[in-house]
């Protein structure tokens, strides 16, 4: 059985970069010189849906959802 893509997306006026998702992730979620988070892979692949789900779920701000 094959998944869709998984694909994150950030809700700007919530995220805060504090980085707990970087931490979670790092192959996905990374903070740039301006302090503004950025997804590095678009989509997600499968391997890394577990770190990612942790990063989404774990964010202070819950600023980031997952889209399928």
């Amino acid at each position: 059985e094959r998944r869709q893509s998984m694909r994150v997306s950030i809700n700007w006026d919530r995220c805060e970069a504090n980085e707990v998702c970087v931490r979670c992730c790092s192959e996905v979620f990374q903070i740039d010189e301006q302090e503004r988070l950025m997804i590095l892979v678009d989509p997600i692949p499968e391997e890394l849906r577990a770190a990612v789900e942790d990063a989404v779920q774990s964010c202070p701000r819950q600023a980031l959802t997952l889209e399928s």
